[in-house]
């Protein structure tokens, strides 16, 4: 049964303000390992901003629709995916320097039918994050 959403969704905090972080750049990513000895590498398979809550719901389409299939995007049990926050642009855009110009959250697909929700916690020296729900 297809849902509404995006399988895979984030949420950013900037605990330096205690707000939502607006406008940050996400990119999902799928690694693809190498069977004969050379580089793993991950390739681009979506792109995201966070909205005015810090939320970001629309990086895929969702599970199981028409367009998931379509554009390849159905995630894969045992699959590395890699969420990358650009965190430099945001804290650029508030006058405000930082240590971390992106984050990189790697985590393996277990079970594709669930819900991956990847929150995040942002100051300019320093990052949190775990799987949410």
């Amino acid at each position: 049964m297809a849902t509404l959403k995006s399988p895979i969704t984030c949420h950013v905090l900037d605990a330096s303000t205690g707000k939502p972080a607006e406008g940050v750049v996400i990119r999902l990513q799928q690694l693809e390992v190498s069977g004969n000895g050379g580089p793993d590498i991950f390739h681009p398979l979506a792109k995201g901003y966070t909205n005015a809550d810090g939320r970001c719901l629309d990086l895929l389409p969702p599970a199981g629709s028409h367009e998931a299939k379509t554009e390849k995007t159905e995630l894969i049990s045992g699959q590395t995916y890699k969420v990358v926050f650009k965190t430099k642009e945001y804290f650029e855009r508030t006058n405000r320097q930082s240590f971390y110009p992106w984050v990189e959250v790697s985590f393996v697909i277990e079970k594709p039918e669930e819900h991956y929700h990847i929150p995040l916690l942002i100051s300019p020296y320093s990052f949190t994050t775990y799987r949410g729900s």
